[in-house]
């Protein structure tokens, strides 16, 4: 089977490719994907995998602030990574991830993404690793922890050096899921 792999920001994208990509992904996380998942996912880079039944994978990365050791980073966030049920465990979950990592390692201080237990085996696979420490966001109400969301952060240093596990993470505030 050909696949054909685009990047492209979500400025370039049709409204056709943007309209597949939503419904790929309400397909894949069902009542779980919200319209603040969606708007997480937008204003970034944007990988798309097409084979001949159409959208088969999709993910992007978008920039977030994260407050570590002191220093804001500037973070390409992954977002909104999804494979059609009937091509998964193809690789293309992995394509999209190298061309995602591929923007954050050329353009980012750090990479980092919120996984699912069923997600989380592709992103380790590809060197990923679990955030260990705190996770905080910043919020209207100043700066609160977010325990929920601590186990499913994972990081790519890109261009941060090591990260200090015994330091926080304080992500910039966002509506919906934080991380």
């Amino acid at each position: 089977m050909t696949v054909r792999l685009r990047t492209a920001h979500t400025a370039d994208l049709t409204s056709a490719e943007l309209r597949s990509a939503r419904t790929l992904l309400e397909e894949a996380f069902g009542r779980d994907f919200s319209a603040e998942d969606w708007d997480h996912g937008l204003g970034g880079i944007h990988v798309l995998v097409q084979d001949g039944a159409g959208l088969a994978a999709h993910g992007s990365v978008v920039m977030r602030r994260i407050r570590h050791r002191g220093r804001w980073l500037r973070t390409g966030y992954v977002e909104a990574v999804a494979v059609r049920a009937d091509a998964r465990r193809t690789g293309l979950g992995g394509r999209v991830m190298a061309g995602l990592e591929r923007v954050i390692d050329r353009a980012y201080d750090l990479g980092a993404l919120a996984a699912s237990g069923a997600g989380a085996p592709l992103y380790t696979a590809r060197g990923w690793q679990r955030w260990g420490g705190q996770v905080h966001g910043l919020s209207p109400d100043g700066i609160v922890r977010l325990p929920e969301e601590e186990g499913s952060v994972y990081v790519r240093p890109a261009l941060a050096g090591p990260l200090d596990p015994a330091g926080e993470f304080v992500l910039d505030w966002r509506d919906g899921d934080v991380a």
